[in-house]
């Protein structure tokens, strides 16, 4: 794969920076890809491990001179960050980030874009329960979608440059509007991750079972949702905050389904548990299809932190 970009730089180093490090250097996808985050131990750790090609003390000093900014950081620190850096971007640079809300980032960030500079917001649908510089590798993008969403009046040529990019990554690449891109992530991810919280929350209310019990008997679901209530707890309280109006509607509607399963077995209705379950287990043939997950024990994820 030829090189992309002269210079990249990722703002926040923790699993998606990192990884986009390890895909960029594993396709020689740029010249040098610089770093910066806020935390004094993470910028040491990613020194220690080699992550990017030059680790910077200031977010400032990482974006100056580069023609492509990732900002990797939580959708609530995004708007700052844009702010902080819009004094040195240099003309003709692209501006993007990894957030999974789009429609607040590109109302946070979009005002501190100066004249001349492109933004062209994305969302790699990629990620394990592991955070930080030392949970990224190369192959996390191998195969996994990751979503363009052009802001009104976005380059054209800023955005090929940029799918070219996460297609030499490894990504699949689509393009998707703002609005239904924060419907269909309510769908596919934040509600998903709520009610995972939420069950484990449930196990952790019922004190008739033991601590011990609940982590040495679960059952493959509930470790499921133990994984996905692992994920990052600043990222997740800002999708929501930031996501509400998507994720409310959908937690609504699954709130109604939820009610219909509860009367079926309520009233010994076999027949509606067994052509609702019949359909969705059909849902989840559909993404082993697709490539986005695998039959394998554990859904394959043995190897998401080697």
């Amino acid at each position: 794969m030829s090189q992309v970009y002269d210079r990249v730089a990722l703002i926040g180093l923790g699993l998606i920076a990192s990884s986009m490090f390890w895909a960029i250097k594993r396709a020689g996808l740029a010249g040098e890809v610089t770093g910066y985050a806020r935390s004094d131990a993470t910028r040491e750790t990613a020194r220690r491990i080699g992550l990017c090609d030059r680790v910077c003390d200031t977010a400032r000093e990482a974006a100056e001179g580069a023609d492509l900014v990732v900002l990797c950081v939580p959708v609530g620190a995004m708007e700052a960050v844009a702010a902080d850096i819009a004094p040195v971007l240099k003309p003709g640079a692209t501006v993007t980030d990894v957030g999974s809300v789009k429609r607040h980032v590109i109302q946070a960030v979009s005002p501190h874009i100066p004249e001349g500079v492109h933004f062209v917001p994305a969302h790699p649908l990629a990620g394990t329960e592991h955070s930080g510089p030392e949970s990224g590798f190369a192959e996390l993008y191998d195969n996994r979608w990751c979503l363009l969403v052009p802001v009104e009046g976005s380059d054209p040529g800023a955005i090929a440059r940029l799918r070219a990019l996460w297609e030499g990554m490894g990504a699949n690449v689509d393009e998707m509007d703002a609005d239904h891109h924060d419907l269909v992530l309510a769908v596919t991810s934040h509600a998903p991750h709520l009610i995972a919280y939420t069950m484990v929350g449930v196990a952790d209310d019922l004190r008739r079972v033991t601590d011990s019990e609940v982590i040495n008997y679960s059952a493959a679901g509930f470790r499921d949702f133990t994984r996905i209530a692992a994920s990052d707890p600043t990222m997740w309280r800002d999708v929501f905050l930031t996501n509400k109006d998507a994720t409310l509607e959908i937690l609504g509607r699954f709130t109604e389904e939820l009610f219909a399963l509860q009367r079926a077995i309520r009233t010994g209705d076999g027949e509606h548990l067994f052509d609702y379950f019949t359909r969705t287990r059909a849902i989840r043939r559909g993404i082993i299809d697709a490539g986005q997950d695998t039959d394998a024990p554990d859904f394959g994820r043995g190897k998401a932190n080697p």
